[in-house]
């Protein structure tokens, strides 16, 4: 999987767009999905869960401070979160362990996205509690990199005194060190109604098992203002038995390239992690989730990867946007490259023109396995036209400068 992972810690880009290390270098988010990372799984099981994350290629991991269900059950090694269930009086013992997987992770240079709060919290944290909660946990772990805050709770209006809570005393604690977002559960845009808050530094969007949400979602928070990254930080999981159809492999792959097309990231999960059931092992390197990974060197292979910028006048015919399958485009903002996913097989004509070099590089390639295909040396004016290869289950198209 790709080296050289950025330092922490992190903070949003100059432009609004991506994640940056302390140094200014950009950090490719790719997420996965482990919610009882903190309170499910022994220590050792986490440790295995961000080892195998790591491999797989994910930079971060989303996870809930405390579990599902009302915030008060214990940890598998019987620690509470808080004594007598009163969060003004948090049990050392179960943030010991909280300490200890965020060291973990720290060691592999992962990223944990921590939601401190869920709407089935509301009666263990309450509005009168929310603010000194949430700055004595942002203190504890103000010096620790690795880690963004987040909250998940609808987005509905009677949950916003809380979450300005739960923010203005992250804020107090840690001077703004450390991001803070909010990925809503169960309603879809977190830019809805909190796009212009001055604490959420990006924004999240779920959409369930509704993919023909992803692209116009996530293109509607690409061109608010003031720009903020957008996370398409949860759909359809990966073997999910709730949804009505099977989430395969290509669904997965589906909402993956279709977050980071329409310009937004993303984060995957799987079925048998957050359900922990006895499979969560294997589930570490299913199918979906190594083609993530796959992904993820795909688009690092790209000079200036985060410059890309969403652009369906790429496509002189073929382009897709509504419905589940769909044809998308995408470009280096100088036209150093660009890239056409395809849900499905087909063809697409290209606008050679968008491209800035004098010759460009075409090439197919296999998102199972990114496997490439040369399709051939062209020059940038025309239209170029483009039929996927036998074989292949959805396709990337990637035209890029030719060197002399």
């Amino acid at each position: 999987m790709p080296t050289g992972a950025p330092r922490l810690p992190i903070k949003v880009s100059g432009n609004g767009r991506y994640i940056v290390d302390q140094d200014g270098k950009a950090l490719f988010w790719l997420g996965t999905t482990q919610w009882e990372l903190f309170r499910g799984y022994s220590l050792e099981d986490a440790r295995s869960i961000i080892e195998g994350s790591h491999r797989a290629g994910f930079t971060f991991i989303q996870t809930k401070l405390l579990g599902g269900g009302d915030g008060t059950r214990p940890n598998v090694a019987g620690h509470k979160p808080f004594v007598d269930d009163d969060p003004l009086t948090p049990n050392e013992g179960y943030f010991r362990n909280v300490d200890a997987v965020l060291a973990a992770a720290g060691e592999k240079n992962v990223i944990v996205s921590i939601s401190i709060y869920h709407q089935s919290y509301r009666k263990t944290i309450p509005l009168e509690k929310a603010r000194r909660w949430a700055r004595w946990l942002a203190a504890r772990y103000t010096e620790l990199p690795n880690v963004i805050w987040n909250m998940t709770p609808q987005a509905a209006d009677e949950y916003v005194p809380i979450i300005r809570e739960l923010a203005g005393g992250i804020r107090e604690a840690d001077g703004g060190r450390h991001p803070i977002t909010f990925k809503p559960d169960p309603a879809p845009f977190s830019s809805s109604f909190m796009h212009a808050e001055s604490w959420l530094d990006f924004d999240c969007i779920q959409t369930w098992k509704d993919v023909s949400l992803i692209y116009p979602m996530v293109t509607t928070d690409y061109h608010m203002h003031p720009p903020k990254p957008v996370v398409m930080a949860e759909g359809a999981y990966e073997a999910g038995t709730e949804y009505g159809f099977d989430v395969t492999p290509l669904w997965v792959r589906r909402q993956a390239y279709y977050s980071y097309l329409a310009g937004a990231h993303h984060g995957y999960g799987h079925n048998d992690s957050w359900r922990i059931l006895p499979t969560w092992k294997r589930a570490l390197a299913a199918p979906g989730a190594l083609q993530m990974g796959v992904l993820r060197k795909t688009f690092e292979a790209r000079r200036e990867w985060w410059l890309l910028v969403p652009d369906q006048t790429i496509l002189a015919s073929g382009g897709r946007t509504d419905g589940e399958i769909l044809t998308l485009a995408a470009r280096h903002e100088r036209g150093e490259w660009a890239m056409v996913y395809l849900a499905e097989l087909g063809a697409c004509s290209v606008a050679m023109q968008r491209l800035a070099a004098p010759r460009v590089r075409v090439s197919w390639i296999d998102p199972r396995t990114g496997e490439g295909t040369v399709a051939g040396l062209f020059d940038n004016t025309g239209v170029g036209s483009f039929a996927t290869p036998r074989g292949f289950e959805d396709a990337l198209l990637v035209l890029e400068r030719a060197e002399a």
